[in-house]
Protein backbone atom coordinates (compact mmCIF):
# COMPACT_ATOMS: atom_id res chain seq x y z
CA UNK A 1 0.00 0.00 0.00
CA UNK A 2 1.19 3.78 -0.66
CA UNK A 3 1.75 5.63 2.36
CA UNK A 4 2.32 8.94 2.24
CA UNK A 5 4.35 10.63 5.20
CA UNK A 6 3.67 14.11 5.86
CA UNK A 7 7.13 15.07 7.50
CA UNK A 8 10.56 16.20 6.80
CA UNK A 9 13.34 12.83 6.10
CA UNK A 10 15.78 12.41 8.62
CA UNK A 11 17.98 10.57 6.51
CA UNK A 12 21.71 8.80 8.82
CA UNK A 13 24.56 8.69 6.33
CA UNK A 14 23.00 6.56 3.35
CA UNK A 15 20.44 5.03 5.20
CA UNK A 16 17.03 6.23 4.14
CA UNK A 17 14.47 7.77 6.73
CA UNK A 18 13.53 5.02 9.72
CA UNK A 19 9.43 5.42 8.82
CA UNK A 20 10.74 4.52 5.37
CA UNK A 21 12.29 1.10 6.46
CA UNK A 22 9.45 0.33 8.90
CA UNK A 23 7.03 0.52 6.35
CA UNK A 24 8.70 -1.41 3.82
CA UNK A 25 9.38 -4.19 6.47
CA UNK A 26 5.10 -4.16 6.57
CA UNK A 27 4.90 -3.85 2.72
CA UNK A 28 3.84 -0.67 2.35
CA UNK A 29 5.71 2.07 -0.17
CA UNK A 30 6.50 5.77 2.01
CA UNK A 31 6.63 9.10 0.07
CA UNK A 32 8.15 11.81 2.73
CA UNK A 33 7.03 15.02 1.92
CA UNK A 34 8.12 18.23 3.77
CA UNK A 35 5.87 20.51 5.36
CA UNK A 36 7.53 22.87 7.50
CA UNK A 37 10.17 25.25 7.37
CA UNK A 38 12.05 26.19 10.87
CA UNK A 39 13.57 29.63 11.57
CA UNK A 40 15.23 29.53 14.76
CA UNK A 41 14.88 32.38 17.33
CA UNK A 42 16.16 33.52 20.95
CA UNK A 43 19.64 31.71 20.26
CA UNK A 44 21.71 34.28 22.30
CA UNK A 45 19.64 33.74 25.03
CA UNK A 46 19.93 30.19 24.90
CA UNK A 47 23.69 30.18 24.41
CA UNK A 48 23.73 32.42 27.76
CA UNK A 49 21.50 29.53 29.66
CA UNK A 50 23.06 26.30 28.21
CA UNK A 51 26.23 27.52 29.90
CA UNK A 52 24.37 27.96 33.10
CA UNK A 53 23.38 24.99 34.46
CA UNK A 54 23.26 25.85 37.81
CA UNK A 55 20.61 27.70 37.59
CA UNK A 56 18.11 24.92 36.78
CA UNK A 57 17.25 21.55 37.99
CA UNK A 58 17.60 20.10 34.31
CA UNK A 59 16.61 20.51 30.96
CA UNK A 60 13.54 19.23 28.86
CA UNK A 61 14.26 18.56 24.78
CA UNK A 62 10.58 18.84 23.73
CA UNK A 63 11.31 17.60 20.15
CA UNK A 64 14.41 16.97 17.56
CA UNK A 65 14.37 20.65 16.28
CA UNK A 66 15.05 21.99 20.08
CA UNK A 67 17.86 19.75 19.89
CA UNK A 68 19.13 20.97 16.84
CA UNK A 69 18.52 24.70 18.01
CA UNK A 70 20.94 23.82 20.94
CA UNK A 71 23.55 22.33 18.32
CA UNK A 72 23.68 25.69 16.21
CA UNK A 73 24.58 27.51 19.34
CA UNK A 74 27.50 25.56 20.17
CA UNK A 75 28.73 25.20 16.36
CA UNK A 76 27.99 28.92 15.45
CA UNK A 77 29.33 30.53 18.34
CA UNK A 78 32.09 28.55 19.11
CA UNK A 79 31.37 27.24 22.33
CA UNK A 80 32.17 23.82 22.18
CA UNK A 81 35.06 24.23 24.45
CA UNK A 82 32.96 25.77 27.35
CA UNK A 83 29.98 23.32 26.20
CA UNK A 84 32.38 20.36 27.06
CA UNK A 85 33.51 22.36 30.45
CA UNK A 86 29.26 22.67 31.46
CA UNK A 87 27.69 19.42 30.37
CA UNK A 88 28.59 17.18 33.07
CA UNK A 89 27.04 19.76 35.31
CA UNK A 90 24.12 19.51 33.48
CA UNK A 91 24.12 15.26 33.28
CA UNK A 92 24.36 15.55 37.34
CA UNK A 93 20.99 17.18 36.99
CA UNK A 94 17.56 15.54 34.81
CA UNK A 95 17.24 15.61 31.40
CA UNK A 96 14.03 15.04 29.84
CA UNK A 97 13.00 13.97 26.15
CA UNK A 98 9.88 12.66 24.79
CA UNK A 99 10.54 10.33 22.32
CA UNK A 100 13.93 8.14 20.72
CA UNK A 101 14.46 9.99 17.90
CA UNK A 102 15.22 13.36 20.00
CA UNK A 103 17.01 11.30 22.75
CA UNK A 104 19.40 9.75 19.77
CA UNK A 105 20.06 13.59 19.49
CA UNK A 106 20.69 14.64 23.16
CA UNK A 107 22.81 11.48 23.23
CA UNK A 108 24.95 13.20 20.45
CA UNK A 109 25.27 16.41 23.10
CA UNK A 110 27.21 14.08 25.35
CA UNK A 111 23.95 14.16 27.71
CA UNK A 112 22.44 11.49 29.22
CA UNK A 113 18.55 11.98 28.64
CA UNK A 114 15.53 10.07 30.16
CA UNK A 115 12.12 9.68 29.77
CA UNK A 116 12.20 8.82 25.88
CA UNK A 117 9.52 5.99 25.92
CA UNK A 118 7.08 7.94 27.46
CA UNK A 119 5.66 8.98 23.96
CA UNK A 120 3.73 11.86 24.99
CA UNK A 121 4.37 14.91 26.76
CA UNK A 122 1.30 13.82 29.26
CA UNK A 123 3.13 10.39 30.16
CA UNK A 124 6.65 12.26 30.72
CA UNK A 125 4.72 15.11 32.99
CA UNK A 126 3.88 11.82 35.17
CA UNK A 127 8.16 10.82 35.16
CA UNK A 128 8.82 14.36 36.20
CA UNK A 129 7.63 15.67 39.95
CA UNK A 130 4.89 17.56 39.88
CA UNK A 131 4.97 21.75 41.05
CA UNK A 132 8.41 21.91 39.58
CA UNK A 133 8.31 25.79 38.66
CA UNK A 134 8.73 25.48 34.93
CA UNK A 135 10.83 28.11 32.78
CA UNK A 136 10.26 28.03 28.77
CA UNK A 137 12.38 29.69 26.38
CA UNK A 138 10.74 29.31 22.48
CA UNK A 139 14.13 28.44 19.77
CA UNK A 140 12.36 28.29 16.57
CA UNK A 141 8.94 29.30 14.88
CA UNK A 142 7.27 27.00 11.91
CA UNK A 143 6.02 27.85 8.64
CA UNK A 144 4.85 25.85 5.53
CA UNK A 145 7.79 24.50 3.50
CA UNK A 146 7.81 26.21 0.56
CA UNK A 147 7.96 24.15 -1.73
CA UNK A 148 4.80 21.75 -0.05
CA UNK A 149 1.57 22.93 -2.46
CA UNK A 150 4.13 21.89 -5.43
CA UNK A 151 5.51 18.32 -3.98
CA UNK A 152 1.89 17.60 -2.84
CA UNK A 153 0.72 18.23 -6.40
CA UNK A 154 2.94 16.36 -7.85
CA UNK A 155 2.68 13.29 -5.55
CA UNK A 156 -0.78 13.20 -6.29
CA UNK A 157 -0.55 13.60 -10.15
CA UNK A 158 1.83 10.92 -10.42
CA UNK A 159 0.99 8.54 -7.67
CA UNK A 160 -2.37 9.21 -7.10
CA UNK A 161 -4.48 8.40 -4.09
CA UNK A 162 -2.35 7.10 -0.84
CA UNK A 163 -3.71 4.31 1.53
CA UNK A 164 -3.43 6.49 4.05
CA UNK A 165 -1.75 9.80 4.77
CA UNK A 166 0.25 9.91 8.39
CA UNK A 167 0.20 13.63 9.61
CA UNK A 168 3.00 14.24 12.27
CA UNK A 169 1.99 17.53 13.80
CA UNK A 170 -0.78 19.73 14.75
CA UNK A 171 1.05 22.46 12.48
CA UNK A 172 0.92 19.43 9.88
CA UNK A 173 -2.92 19.50 9.76
CA UNK A 174 -3.00 23.42 9.37
CA UNK A 175 -1.08 23.57 6.74
CA UNK A 176 -1.89 20.68 4.72
CA UNK A 177 -5.34 19.73 5.59
CA UNK A 178 -7.64 22.55 2.85
CA UNK A 179 -4.44 21.94 0.07
CA UNK A 180 -4.90 18.59 0.20
CA UNK A 181 -8.65 19.05 -0.05
CA UNK A 182 -8.38 21.55 -3.02
CA UNK A 183 -6.05 18.87 -4.62
CA UNK A 184 -7.43 16.08 -4.19
CA UNK A 185 -11.43 16.74 -4.22
CA UNK A 186 -13.33 14.03 -4.01
CA UNK A 187 -10.58 11.69 -4.09
CA UNK A 188 -9.95 12.84 -0.35
CA UNK A 189 -13.05 10.85 0.22
CA UNK A 190 -11.82 7.99 -0.90
CA UNK A 191 -9.00 8.74 1.90
CA UNK A 192 -11.63 9.19 4.57
CA UNK A 193 -14.01 6.26 3.94
CA UNK A 194 -12.18 3.58 2.54
CA UNK A 195 -13.52 3.73 -0.83
CA UNK A 196 -12.91 1.37 -4.00
CA UNK A 197 -10.34 1.03 -5.47
CA UNK A 198 -8.06 0.01 -2.81
CA UNK A 199 -8.54 -0.66 0.62
CA UNK A 200 -7.70 2.74 2.80
CA UNK A 201 -6.12 3.26 6.45
CA UNK A 202 -7.53 6.63 6.07
CA UNK A 203 -5.59 9.45 7.99
CA UNK A 204 -3.19 8.23 10.74
CA UNK A 205 -1.33 10.48 13.42
CA UNK A 206 1.80 9.87 15.04
CA UNK A 207 0.14 11.12 18.32
CA UNK A 208 -2.88 12.68 20.45
CA UNK A 209 -1.77 16.15 19.94
CA UNK A 210 -2.00 15.47 16.13
CA UNK A 211 -4.93 13.27 16.40
CA UNK A 212 -7.27 16.23 18.56
CA UNK A 213 -6.05 18.53 15.77
CA UNK A 214 -7.38 16.01 13.45
CA UNK A 215 -10.57 15.95 14.74
CA UNK A 216 -11.07 19.36 15.62
CA UNK A 217 -11.74 19.91 11.94
CA UNK A 218 -14.12 17.07 11.68
CA UNK A 219 -11.74 14.22 10.27
CA UNK A 220 -12.63 10.65 11.35
CA UNK A 221 -9.03 9.43 12.19
CA UNK A 222 -8.18 5.79 11.38
CA UNK A 223 -5.62 5.08 14.15
CA UNK A 224 -2.65 6.44 15.93
CA UNK A 225 0.76 5.54 16.45
CA UNK A 226 0.98 4.22 20.48
CA UNK A 227 4.48 5.93 20.87
CA UNK A 228 5.87 8.45 18.59
CA UNK A 229 8.40 6.08 17.03
CA UNK A 230 8.79 4.55 13.32
CA UNK A 231 7.69 0.91 14.45
CA UNK A 232 4.84 2.09 16.32
CA UNK A 233 3.40 4.32 13.47
CA UNK A 234 4.39 1.52 11.03
CA UNK A 235 2.30 -1.16 13.11
CA UNK A 236 -0.21 0.76 13.68
CA UNK A 237 -0.93 1.48 9.97
CA UNK A 238 -0.69 -1.80 9.04
CA UNK A 239 -3.66 -3.46 11.82
CA UNK A 240 -5.45 -0.76 10.56
CA UNK A 241 -5.13 -2.11 6.54
CA UNK A 242 -6.02 -5.93 8.29
CA UNK A 243 -9.29 -4.69 9.77
CA UNK A 244 -10.80 -3.14 6.65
Amino acid sequence: MKVLLLKEPRETGNEPDQYIKELALCGHTATLIPVLSFTFVGLDELSQRLLEPERFGGLIFTSPRAVEAVRICLQSQSLTSEWDAVKERWNAKSIYVVGKATASLVVDLGLCPMGEDSGTAEKLALIIQQNIPLETLTVYKTSPHPDLEKNITDYFTQQGVPASVAFFSPSGVSFCLELLKSLSGSQLEQIKVGAPPESQAGFVSIGPSTAEALQAKGLTLSCSAEKPSAGHLAQAITRALCDL
